[in-house]
Formats: C-alpha cells, sequence, structure tokens
C-alpha cells in the first residue's frame, strides 16, 4: 500500500517545477490525478461495447485514454501546464457527447454525457471563476444540442441489452459522482493543509485576536491598553560570541534559545512581540487583558533565567541574560502592509528597554511599577535609582524569586 501511495504522488506529480506555487502545484497535481482517474475508468467502457460488436463507439473512449497519455507524457516532458489544463477540459467535455451521439441518444448510452460535468468541475478547479464560465456554456450548449438531436438519433440506437443500459445508467451515475467527490475531496484537503500552514504562518507574526480581526476587517489596528507587562531579554556578550563562532552555530544557537523561550512564553498564555538580533520582547495583559499579566511574566523572567543555563551548559558556554521589565499603559498595532510587524510603544516600553540595557548580567531587573505589584508576593533587591540615558534616573528593584520559594529565603534576598 505505501509503495503504491509513493507510485501514485510520483505519478501526479511529473508536471510540477520547483518555481510553482502551493496553488499551481495543487492544480498540476489535481488534474493530473484526475486525468489518470478517468484514463482507467474508461476501460469499462472500451471492453464493454466492444464485446458488445460497437467498435465505433468503443473507439471513442480508447481515444480518450490515448490521448490522455499522450498528452501526460507531453505534460511531463515540456511542463506547459495551460496545454496540458487545455487539452484535458475538451477531451473530457466533447468526447462523452460524442459517445452519446454514436450510442443512439441519452438512452441507449445510459446518459453518458454526464461525464462531461468532470470538465465543467475541473475548470472551476483549473482555472479561476470568471475563466470558467465559457467552459459551463459550452457543456450547457452541448446538453441543449444534444436534447434537439435526441428524437432523431433514438431512430436508430445502438443495440445494447435492456440490463446492460441499465447498468451502464447505475454506473455512469456513480462514476461521474465518484470521480467529481474524490476530486474536490483531495483539492479541498490539500487547500485546507494549505491555509493551516498559512494561518500557522499568520499566527507566527502576529496574536491569534489580531490576526481574526485583520481578516474580518482590513485596515489601520490600533488600540491602548493601560495595564500591561513589557519584558525584554538580551542575551550577554553575544556579539563578540558571534565573532568568533561558525554563522551554522550563531544561527542554530539562538533558533534554540529562542525555541524555548518560545515554548515559555506560550505555556504561561503570554505574547511574544518580536526577537531583535540577540534580543528577545514579551508583553502579557494582551490583546486579551488579565489581572495576573506581571505574575505570569515575573515566572516567564524566572524560567528563562533557569532555561539559558541549561543550555549554555550543554553546549559548553557560559550564557547567560539580562532580562528587564515595567508594567504600565501601552498603544499597540500593526504596521506595514507587506512584511507587516504587532509592535508596542510607550513609556512603558521604552522603560522596560532601559531596565534590560542598564541591569546586571544574569539577573531581573525590574521598575516602580512592576515591583509594587509583585511585592509581598516576591522577593526584590532595592538598587536605588539609576542613570539612564534620555530620562531622569529610574528607582530598579532587581527581582531574586517567589516569596515563598526556601531557595531564596535563605538568600536572604
Amino acid at each position: 500500500m505505501m509503495v503504491l501511495r509513493r507510485l501514485l504522488a510520483r505519478v501526479a506529480a511529473v508536471g510540477v517545477v520547483a518555481e510553482d506555487s502551493d496553488q499551481v502545484r495543487l492544480q498540476k497535481v489535481t488534474l493530473t490525478f484526475a486525468t489518470c482517474t478517468v484514463t482507467s475508468l474508461a476501460v469499462i467502457w472500451v471492453g464493454t461495447y466492444l464485446a458488445l460488436g460497437l467498435p465505433a463507439s468503443a473507439a471513442i473512449p480508447f481515444g480518450y485514454q490515448v490521448a490522455s497519455v499522450v498528452t501526460l507524457a507531453a505534460f511531463a516532458w515540456t511542463k506547459d501546464y495551460r496545454l496540458f489544463r487545455f487539452s484535458q477540459i475538451v477531451l473530457m467535455l466533447a468526447l462523452p457527447f460524442l459517445l452519446q451521439w454514436s450510442l443512439g441518444g441519452y438512452v441507449a448510452s445510459s446518459a453518458v454525457s454526464l461525464w462531461a460535468l468532470i470538465a465543467v468541475f475541473g475548470a472551476l478547479l483549473f482555472y479561476n471563476a470568471r475563466q470558467a464560465v465559457p467552459w459551463f456554456v459550452a457543456f450547457v450548449g452541448l446538453t441543449i444540442l444534444s436534447g434537439l438531436l435526441d428524437p432523431l438519433l433514438a431512430t436508430s440506437p445502438a443495440a445494447i441489452p435492456t440490463p446492460v443500459v441499465e447498468a451502464f445508467f447505475v454506473l455512469n451515475i456513480l462514476g461521474v459522482s465518484l470521480t467529481a467527490y474524490l476530486l474536490l475531496q483531495y483539492f479541498v484537503r490539500e487547500r485546507d493543509t494549505a491555509l493551516a500552514e498559512s494561518e500557522g504562518l499568520l499566527l507566527n507574526v502576529l496574536p491569534r485576536a489580531i490576526a481574526q480581526r485583520l481578516k474580518r476587517r482590513p485596515g489601520v489596528i490600533a488600540d491602548r491598553y493601560e495595564d500591561v507587562t513589557v519584558l525584554f531579554a538580551d542575551i550577554a556578550d553575544f556579539t563578540r560570541l558571534a565573532e568568533r563562532t561558525s554563522p551554522e552555530r550563531v544561527v542554530g544557537m539562538l533558533d534554540e534559545i529562542f525555541s524555548a523561550f518560545d515554548g515559555l512564553t506560550q505555556a504561561r498564555g503570554l505574547e511574544k512581540i518580536k526577537t531583535i538580533g540577540d534580543a528577545y520582547m514579551v508583553v502579557g495583559g494582551l490583546p486579551e487583558p488579565r489581572p495576573d499579566a506581571v505574575e505570569a511574566m515575573a515566572e516567564l523572567a524566572l524560567e528563562m533565567q533557569a532555561t539559558i543555563g541549561e543550555i549554555g551548559e550543554r553546549l559548553g558556554l557560559g550564557l547567560a541574560i539580562r532580562i528587564g521589565m515595567d508594567s504600565g499603559p501601552v498603544v499597540a498595532g500593526v504596521i506595514g502592509r507587506q512584511k507587516f510587524i504587532y509592535d508596542l510603544w510607550g513609556d512603558t516600553v521604552n522603560t522596560a528597554s532601559r531596565m534590560e540595557s542598564h541591569g546586571i548580567v544574569g539577573r531581573i531587573q525590574v521598575g516602580s511599577a512592576t515591583y509594587r505589584q509583585l511585592r509581598g508576593r516576591y522577593r526584590f533587591e532595592d538598587r536605588g535609582l539609576i542613570e539612564v540615558k534620555g530620562k531622569d534616573p529610574l528607582q530598579a528593584y532587581l527581582l531574586v524569586g517567589r516569596e515563598t520559594d526556601p531557595a531564596v529565603q535563605r538568600s536572604g534576598g
């Protein structure tokens, strides 16, 4: 079964090239799959009509098989999707009507022209909605023409036994339904997979609530939040470390560190905003406000400290981070139209950034607003006023750990 599945996948992808977009690749694979399916099913009609002594009628589905093999081979060789698409839609649309006329109309042929519906469905999938209209009009026109010709054709129908006619009515209905269902199911399943991947990429850039708003109502997204907590973390001396390390190891190291931070952030229900070089920015309390945002951020900071130590030990490097936090109001919004980003602005953001840049390696430094919300539940060291470029001196505190943590109590922090 696995071998057959691999073989079918290889056959379906004969016309795919590396430059194809996801949509074009899906269209190519689905059309190839449909062509192979209809070509295989045509064996039933060829064999039956030959057995009934109707070689002229048998030649029509056989001609489709030959033409399909030729166009598939040409498609695999030239990768010319437009020619393959056009030729297959024409064949699938015209030949069922020709077969019906050769057999003597709707009844004698068991309404074999129903197979032309595959061309109509295919036109919607392999072209766009506007381009599919002429193919539908052609189907309607051929159907009306068949109705007008039917009284004349029915005067000399093919000599097909009634049980065979009835069986082929069932077979045509089921065959068209099954082929259309398999075609649409494959297309929809692959499309949903691609949409899920696109949604995942979008959620890597934007918070889920913001992404939903942007999809529902494109335009400017800007909100003010009165009480959030912002965290900046920066790997100490990473620039010098990167200068003496191979590019592959630098990127791999950052990926490992930030992936670990991403997991911690997600587990705490916080929002990663961005990375800037070797700096990491997180916010708690937006886009959905939460009363425990500052506690969640404090726990995240402590976990990040422990995690960077574990990664550094595993890599044989003395890795450490500076962490800065502050709480208060911010403005948040989406900027850009192509490579957009969700970002934050305001004095709270600036202060959190200064807490990090003017902090101590391996420590968590917080501003007064964060300290006031956490005191009594967490232990701090008062660092006093610190000089900050571009601002008045700021009161700073070093977060040591939870108030109930025995290790913190023994340290006297």
